[in-house]
Parts: C-alpha cells; sequence; structure tokens
C-alpha cells in the first residue's frame, strides 16, 4: 500500500516532487485496477499542484460525491454520465490542499447494500464490502494512498476491516457533507481510508483545519472499555461475533494492555441497545424523502433490493421516526457519562471476515450504534494468516484526536 505520511515525508525531502507521487498511483492504477474493479472512471491528465500539504498525494473520491471534472454517477443507470457544476465541499478542500482527486471509486447504488463490481484486493473471491467498497479496495490495491468514502450505518468501518486497511468515521458533521448524495441526513458521514493510523490521522487533521487531531504524542494509559455489545434482547442482532473476530479483538485487547492501558470489560446499558434496534427506522424515513425523486420517477431501475426498502418505508409512520429520534438522543447522554469513565471503546470491526462470494457485502451490526451516535471510529487492522480482521476504537464525541491516538497505541502494540 501507498502511505500518505511516507510519500509527503520523501516528497518534503525532495527526493520526489508531487508530479512523481501521482504518476505513482497512476502506474499502480494501470496494473492492478483491471484485476480489481474499484473505479469507476479517473482523470486523464489531472493538474498537480506544487504546493500544499497533500500536493502529490492522489485521492479517492467515492462516487456519491461531486467533483466538477469527473462524472458523479452515484452507483446507478439514472445518473449515468452526470457531470456536476460544482466540487462537493470535501473535494474542493482536498485541491485547495494540494491533493488531486484523481479517481472516482464504485459505490453501491445511492449507497446502499447492493454489492459492486468491485472484488477484495486480498482475495477476490471475497467481497469489499459495501457502500464505499472502491474506496477501501483501491487503499488496499495500492492504487491511491488516500480515498473518501461514507458511512450510514457501517460502510468505512466494515469495508476497511474486510479489506485490511485502516479507516476513521469522525464525529458527525466534522467533515462537511455539502455536495454529497444524501442517504440520511442524521446519519450519513464521510470517512477516511489509509494505510495506516498516522496516514488517516494526518489526512483528517489537515482537512478539517484541526492539527491536533494529528499524532504527536503518547495517549499515555488510555482507559479503555472491552464491548461484545451482546444485544440478547433483540431477536434480529445475529448474535456474537465469530471466533476470529473475537480472537483479533482479545489479541489487540491483550497487546494494548501490555503498552500500559486499562482494560476493563465493558456492557452497554439501557436506552443504548434500545437506540441500536431502532437506527434502521431513522435511516429508512430518511432515506424514503431523500430519494423521493429517484422513487417517484425511476422506481423500475432501482435495484430490488433497494427499491423493496423504500416501498416498505413509504409505510413508516412520522410517530416511529420521532421515537427513534428520542431514544437516540437519551443514548448519547447515557453515552457521554460512560465516557467520564472511560477514554475509549474496543470492540469489533465487523461480525468476522469478509464473506465468500460477491454477493453479499457484510453485516453492519457492529457500526450502526456509533453512526447513530456520531462519535468518532477508527477500524485497527490485526495482523494474522487468511484475510484480513479490523478492531475498532471509539471514543466520545468530538475527541477525534484520542480515537485516533488509542487506536495509533494499538497499531504499534501489534506490530511490536
Amino acid at each position: 500500500m501507498q502511505s500518505l505520511v511516507d510519500l509527503r515525508t520523501r516528497i518534503d525531502a525532495g527526493r520526489l516532487d508531487p508530479a512523481g507521487a501521482i504518476r505513482l498511483a497512476e502506474e499502480a492504477i494501470a496494473a492492478r485496477e483491471p484485476a480489481v474493479g474499484a473505479l469507476v472512471c479517473r482523470h486523464p491528465d489531472p493538474a498537480v499542484s506544487e504546493a500544499g500539504p497533500l500536493a502529490g498525494i492522489a485521492v479517492g473520491i467515492k462516487d456519491i460525491i461531486d467533483t466538477a471534472d469527473l462524472p458523479t454517477q452515484m452507483g446507478s443507470a439514472i445518473y449515468a454520465g452526470w457531470q456536476p457544476k460544482a466540487d462537493a465541499a470535501i473535494v474542493a478542500r482536498l485541491r485547495a490542499l494540494g491533493a488531486v482527486p484523481l479517481a472516482k471509486t464504485t459505490t453501491s447504488p445511492f449507497a446502499g447494500h447492493d454489492p459492486t463490481a468491485t472484488v477484495n484486493p486480498r482475495d477476490p473471491r471475497h467481497t469489499p464490502g459495501g457502500s464505499s467498497a472502491g474506496s477501501a479496495a483501491a487503499v488496499a490495491a495500492g492504487m491511491v494512498p488516500l480515498a473518501v468514502g461514507t458511512q450510514t450505518g457501517g460502510s468505512v468501518i466494515r469495508p476497511a476491516a474486510f479489506c485490511g486497511v485502516a479507516a476513521i468515521k469522525p464525529s458527525f458533521r466534522l467533515l462537511p457533507t455539502v455536495g454529497v448524495k444524501t442517504v440520511s441526513w442524521a446519519l450519513d458521514t464521510l470517512g477516511l481510508f489509509g494505510a495506516g493510523i498516522p496516514d488517516i490521522a494526518r489526512a483528517l487533521s489537515l482537512i478539517a483545519d484541526r492539527p491536533a487531531i494529528d499524532l504527536d504524542g503518547s495517549p499515555g494509559a488510555p482507559r479503555i472499555g472491552l464491548c461484545l455489545q451482546d444485544f440478547q434482547d433483540f431477536h434480529d442482532f445475529g448474535g456474537a461475533p465469530d471466533a476470529d473476530a473475537l480472537a483479533a479483538l482479545y489479541e489487540a485487547a491483550r497487546a494494548v494492555e501490555a503498552a500500559g492501558a486499562r482494560i476493563t470489560d465493558l456492557t452497554l446499558p439501557a436506552p443504548l441497545p434500545e437506540a441500536w434496534a431502532r437506527q434502521p427506522v431513522i435511516q429508512r424515513f430518511e432515506a424514503r424523502q431523500a430519494l423521493a425523486w429517484e422513487y417517484a420517477h425511476h422506481r423500475a431501475r432501482l435495484s430490488p433490493e433497494l427499491g423493496a426498502q423504500l416501498d416498505a418505508a413509504q409505510a413508516l409512520p412520522a410517530s416511529a421516526y420521532d421515537d427513534a429520534r428520542r431514544s437516540a438522543h437519551r443514548a448519547r447522554r447515557v453515552l457521554k457519562d460512560l465516557f467520564r469513565e472511560m477514554d475509549a471503546i474496543l470492540t469489533v470491526s465487523a461480525p468476522g471476515r469478509a464473506p465468500a462470494g460477491l454477493d453479499d457485502t457484510g453485516d453492519a451490526r457492529f457500526n450502526r450504534l456509533w453512526t447513530l451516535m456520531g462519535v468518532p471510529c477508527v477500524t485497527v487492522p490485526v495482523p494474522g494468516n487468511g484475510l484480513p480482521l479490523g478492531v475498532q476504537v471509539v471514543a466520545r464525541f468530538g475527541d477525534d484526536g484520542r480515537a485516533l491516538a488509542v487506536a495509533r497505541m494499538i497499531e504499534a502494540a501489534l506490530s511490536a
């Protein structure tokens, strides 16, 4: 994989120029994209800035995010060839920092659950996850050092874990979603993919214009709650993580504890399980409105799964949506209190390794609560044999720097 920090170190030292760094990405795309299928399109002749802290950094942009010089097609034939007139705010910010939005990455149609044509670079017989499949796979395949995705349920953390890359879903609205196709305005969150935790920390600190987010010290002896998210009272929970995912979680916990962290078991109290159960109500009710034009005018061109979901959402009453929002509000207050007793929560990034086949993008049940809570989540790859596994670090709202610092501590402890 290409490391953003390494590339920028080489550029700053004069051993590489920004144009040369972009050529490295173009050469990697030419060599690997035919087998992976992570990209929708790429710029044939990108303008390369010589200035800026991200000069020379090629970026993959999920194809629900507007770009003024590349089509934005939402993963749907409805928008085939659609060319926005302006960049989304996140793309404009990347350009201002000197980065090159080089390619659009594949997405499930309208960031839904349907699979894309992308394969997992670690094993093409397995899914890369969704809906930010292309962004995760492009980084994992070494095509770009940075990619942008979105998460409404688990669409950043899960594909990153499946593909073995680092990623962050930041605190809600830390990164602007202006110019991003809306699915749920209460949940949609931009996220970043990179080779390692220092790469996504550097990128987030620059894009968000918050230098303190970048890693410049140790988190000390963080108090970490080990969470299995055991919601036995809910029939649709789907059960515990599989044995491999649990083993990776305990391995990460032992490693970071040996490095100085204080680990305690954590059972999430009410009303957090109830909020988890109601997250789909919020997502479906808002998607019904966000995709109202597509549903009204192009219902037949929607995928069977997305069409059926929107069909069912038509019957959702506003009272159920309001109740779900109240449940989420109560849960956020309780979670805020929990973080007075700990610095971070450690849990799995996904129920297990990437599923075999390309028809299933995986399960978001270990992600959707944290998306609803709006708190920062970071996935850390756990080294091992076979397909990748990841663990997820969750911190209090607005404490993205701490989430990244604890994640870096785990990453370093696992590689020691």
